[in-house]
């Protein structure tokens, strides 16, 4: 299956992570919605596949993508997961959309192989988060 999809991501405190070239970011307690997309039909280029991915353990993969480095950390959490199955790239309109009622985002983050501000957004309290998505 092809398509993108939004992890949920939970920081339960004010930390710094390594996130690979980017260096040590800081990185403020809340949540964050990492965009994410999938468009190949098998090995690790399907949607599901890389899903899998991002819940496996960081010990058991390469750690590649910047949400890759932000996933080993040990402080943050996966919460929900959205998948949006799609014959098209959705996942630059999709982080857009998100990012014009964020809190704020981590610049740069996810999206060096575009032209969007960021793939990863903050929010700072859940129920905002909750109020976008019952739309």
């Amino acid at each position: 299956m092809k398509g993108s999809y939004i992890l949920f991501i939970f920081i339960p405190k004010e930390t710094r992570i390594q996130i690979g070239s980017m260096g040590m970011l800081p990185f403020p307690k809340g949540y964050y919605l990492y965009v994410g997309s999938a468009m190949g039909y098998n090995s690790s280029t399907s949607l599901e596949n890389r899903v899998k991915r991002h819940v496996s353990e960081a010990h058991y993969k390469k750690l590649f993508w910047h949400i890759d480095y932000f996933l080993a950390s040990e402080i943050s959490k996966i919460i929900k997961i959205y998948l949006i199955p799609s014959l098209i790239r959705l996942e630059c309109v999709i982080a857009g959309e998100i990012l014009s009622v964020c809190d704020n985002y981590i610049k740069g983050f996810g999206s060096s192989d575009c032209f969007c501000s960021s793939h990863l957004l903050y929010f700072k309290d859940f129920k905002e988060i909750e109020r976008i998505f019952s739309r």
